[in-house]
């Protein structure tokens, strides 16, 4: 029953156009001075080039998150590689390069920290959702051939928007009150804390209230909340927080889709797949 559930649920969330989902969460976080960064799939990207283009001249971050939003453990060690360097390429020949990489799903296997590493990315916002790393409260660096990783990886907070609106049904009031005390243990270990919030939800009115309630509940306990990119080269440069800020909150959400019909032939080619395995 879990499919037609969650089917119906994109119908109704897809109701509202992508362009006002984007226009809310630049608007609620434009009167703080706060970033958010945007793992998209490249496929989609290159659909709605001028949705990419909006994000980016309002000071936001948009990273890879593959070039389909493909499970990357159920596909070949050459096919993600080919994957994700070829989402780097749409984005370069859209004009952008691309920092950072969340998979789908926040599915990795045991080599793909190397794959990024090797592909220069700067950070990896996925990675650190696997239960070894979720506890973690700062920057980390996996070792790869005798040394720690140049890539960044970031520990991913399990309270996602799918998890608390889809899984659970918490209200909007419930949700400001869950990323809040998130956030109250991260000042506490003064290190970093990043949420996966996508667009298609955190996006609606119903809900792009609660993003403003994290936001200003960062800055009223003296934290900072830039791209990832921006807290990353800072961090690594100067090993504090900018204004010496308390800790740093970093606001991402990853875009699959950008119409229903783009949802909906995506469920039509994983059964594809599905079928000729």
């Amino acid at each position: 029953m879990r499919a037609p559930r969650q089917f119906l649920k994109m119908v109704r969330l897809h109701k509202t156009p992508f362009k006002e989902l984007l226009t809310n969460i630049i608007e609620t976080l434009d009167s703080f001075d706060a970033k958010f960064a945007f793992p998209t799939v490249a496929a989609v990207a290159s659909m709605k080039p001028d949705l990419v283009k909006m994000l980016i001249d309002a000071g936001h971050e948009v990273a890879s998150h593959g070039f389909n939003h493909v499970r990357y453990p159920q596909v070949t060690s050459q096919a993600r590689e080919e994957d994700l360097r070829r989402s780097i390429a749409t984005f370069r020949k859209m004009g952008i390069e691309v920092s950072g990489f969340r998979a789908p799903y926040d599915n990795y296997t045991d080599d793909m920290p190397a794959l990024i590493d090797r592909l220069g990315l700067l950070w990896d916002g996925g990675f650190g959702y696997r239960p070894e790393h979720r506890e973690l409260t700062h920057f980390f660096h996996v070792p790869i051939d005798g040394r720690p990783s140049r890539t960044t990886f970031i520990p991913l907070n399990v309270w996602s928007d799918d998890r608390m609106i889809d899984t659970l049904g918490m209200s909007p009031l419930q949700i400001s009150r869950r990323l809040k005390h998130e956030v109250k243990i991260a000042a506490g270990h003064g290190g970093v804390i990043m949420f996966d919030l996508h667009p298609i939800r955190i996006g609606q009115p119903k809900y792009v209230g609660c993003l403003r309630d994290v936001v200003a509940y960062t800055q009223e306990l003296g934290g900072w909340c830039p791209t990832p990119t921006e807290a990353i080269q800072y961090w690594n440069r100067e090993k504090r927080w900018k204004n010496d800020a308390t800790f740093c909150l970093l606001l991402t959400g990853d875009i699959d889709n950008w119409v229903f019909s783009d949802y909906l032939r995506r469920q039509i080619w994983r059964l594809y797949m599905k079928e000729r395995r």
